[in-house]
């Protein structure tokens, strides 16, 4: 089981960006740098990420997501038919804004020739020099509706929303196609949604711009059910539901009760990687509408907030905690989320984001004998 994604030692995704990286982002923006030369700089951190996931005994490597500006908008605004806008509107966390940054559908929406195909061969490329299998991440297409609603798309592209659910769940489809022809057999949909429907306040944010939440889970589910449809036998899908990752500052809270039946039971991910870092994520007792079989759940009890490590035996108690509802072999380890879901990266030092990982590899060694 161990062979294949996700693996008893895994992660959600982004790291922090380097300093190379980030300054060759401002002199893009400033203009004094092109966007060869941009490419380039995020090339070599890329290389140098990867070799450094590898030191740490990961099996499954990502680009950190070093080419975005934040884990989602990248990818959706350049999804044909969907706009990315700037400067009307940021999104809250606990005391704390985003950017103002957000995405409109203004027309049809499709996949067409993404750019970030080549950034997975890119990424790729990387990962085969080490030996190491390339894991690209990307939003969940549920994220295309929830965060801005019925408002954010037009009405005249959309009259009736079950076209717009149609019409993404067939994009996504087409992206699950186009990565694996790319040689991406281990894909991940990044995903708030089912977390911002376990809790009250972000339901009741919903109601006000005019959205039922009720009837989402099975929209939604059944949007992720047709893409993964695509997906050949021999790559893997999984999905990281986040409760919101910002400067160490977070969005959601609640368990995972409300959803469990149906995220877990009926969207058909391979693996569902769920924070469980502190209260805010609820017990472990939801766990128990995971499907027997292949299906795993990846247990986020590393948090990747803040730098303080965490007690080796303490995080093995968990997994033991988590055994009473889903056997020992459907459960892997990582992070809670990723380092860096925006390029500003969260209130930990690079060395802190390091032992995490080498942390969660040497966890899973010591729990299932292999990472």
């Amino acid at each position: 089981m161990a062979d294949r994604p996700p693996y008893r030692a895994d992660q959600v995704g982004s790291l922090l960006r380097p300093q190379a990286v980030k300054d060759a982002r401002a002199a893009r923006e400033a203009g004094t740098l092109d966007a060869a030369g941009l490419r380039a700089v995020e090339d070599a951190a890329i290389r140098d990420a990867v070799a450094h996931q590898c030191r740490v005994g990961l099996t499954g490597v990502t680009d950190g997501e070093f080419r975005r500006a934040f884990w989602h908008f990248d990818f959706l605004g350049q999804l044909e038919g969907v706009e990315l806008r700037q400067g009307e509107r940021a999104i809250q966390f606990h005391g704390i804004q985003t950017k103002a940054v957000s995405i409109a559908v203004t027309g049809k929406v499709g996949f067409g020739d993404h750019p970030m195909l080549a950034d997975f061969r890119f990424l790729k490329q990387a990962a085969d020099a080490h030996g190491a299998v390339a894991k690209m991440t990307i939003p969940a297409p549920s994220v295309l509706h929830f965060r801005g609603g019925r408002a954010s798309i037009s009405k005249d592209a959309y009259p009736d929303m079950d076209a717009f659910f149609a019409d993404t769940a067939e994009a996504y489809a087409q992206a699950v196609r186009a990565f694996y022809d790319a040689g991406c057999r281990y894909l991940q949909f990044d995903d708030t949604v089912w977390a911002y429907l376990c809790s009250e306040k972000e339901r009741e944010a919903a109601r006000a711009r005019g959205d039922d939440p009720e009837p989402l889970q099975i929209a939604y589910r059944d949007m992720i059910r047709h893409a993964l449809a695509a997906k050949p036998a021999d790559m893997t899908i999984t999905t990281h539901v986040c409760r919101g990752n910002f400067r160490s500052s977070w969005i959601s809270e609640g368990g995972y009760e409300p959803v469990a039946e149906v995220l877990l039971g009926q969207t058909g991910y391979d693996g569902f990687f769920l924070e469980y870092d502190t209260e805010r994520a609820g017990g472990f007792e939801p766990l128990r509408f995971l499907a027997k079989g292949d299906q795993r759940v990846v247990l986020g009890l590393v948090t990747s907030k803040f730098g303080e490590l965490e007690a080796e035996g303490a995080i093995e108690a968990r997994i033991e905690e988590a055994t009473k509802y889903v056997a020992l072999d459907q459960l892997c380890l990582s992070p809670q989320c990723g380092f860096a879901s925006t390029e500003e990266g969260n209130i930990l030092s690079e060395d802190d984001q390091w032992a995490k990982l080498a942390l969660v590899t040497a966890t899973a060694k010591t729990v299932w004998g292999a990472a």
